[in-house]
């Protein structure tokens, strides 16, 4: 890593943007900071589909000449390339390897879509002079309500687990930390009747921090106040 210099593309506003700078951070891997505005599309210019990342979104990196867009493959990539990097973000032994894996490839269909559906419409329509349509407001909530549950039940174990893949923190927590925090700012809490989620949420917070908290801070002021702070009251 040392001899060629690490890029990282994002923006604090994107999910997997939160959760690789929060990996970065902690990790103390040498890399320089690119962030790139969503807000002013600045990832949809020429000159970054021609020279950042082809597909036009965040995060991405430019590590020498190697470009690598989508956030797994950077976490994957990273791992290979980073001898140092911490064990427990994506660990080496076979078995819990494949834990971790089993939720990179779960999440893109359910926690991040149901997620990021709802916060898109209901936090984005109204800043485009739209109104809402309160039947599809209420569609896509309990499609994410269900998720959560799932997620709930089935990953964590109804709170017999303390991490996604067992009694470890893992990249899978904070990935998926970093899609449920993101319905606050559509005044959804995703840790309201979930006390085992909530627990959890606080348990990748700390074990994280400060890179959480300071890869949330933009996002806390979208949120409405009474859903803002990362612990529950």
């Amino acid at each position: 890593m040392a001899s060629r210099a690490l890029k990282y593309y994002y923006d604090l506003l994107s999910q997997p943007s939160r959760a690789l700078y929060i990996l970065l951070e902690q990790s103390k891997i040498p890399y320089e900071r690119c962030p790139v505005a969503l807000r002013k599309l600045e990832n949809r210019t020429t000159e970054f589909k021609e020279t950042i990342n082809r597909f036009g979104k965040v995060p991405c990196i430019v590590h020498g000449d190697f470009k690598l867009a989508e956030n797994v493959a950077i976490l994957r990539y990273l791992s290979r390339e980073c001898p140092d990097l911490p064990d427990f973000w994506y660990p080496r032994e076979n078995l819990a390897r494949a834990r971790v894996d089993e939720y990179l490839e779960w999440q893109h269909t359910t926690i991040r879509a149901q997620c990021a559906q709802y916060f898109l419409y209901v936090w984005m329509t109204p800043l485009l002079g739209m109104e809402l349509d309160p039947a599809k407001v209420e569609r896509l909530r309990k499609n994410m309500a269900d998720g959560l549950d799932l997620f709930q039940r089935v990953w964590l174990e109804d709170g017999k687990k303390a991490f996604v893949t067992g009694e470890s923190l893992s990249y899978a927590d904070v990935l998926a930390a970093c899609e449920i925090e993101q319905p606050k700012c559509a005044g959804y809490d995703p840790r309201e009747g979930r006390p085992q989620l909530a627990a959890w949420m606080e348990r990748v917070r700390q074990g994280t921090n400060p890179y959480y908290d300071e890869a949330h801070k933009i996002l806390y002021k979208f949120t409405p106040k009474e859903i803002a702070t990362p612990t529950v009251k």
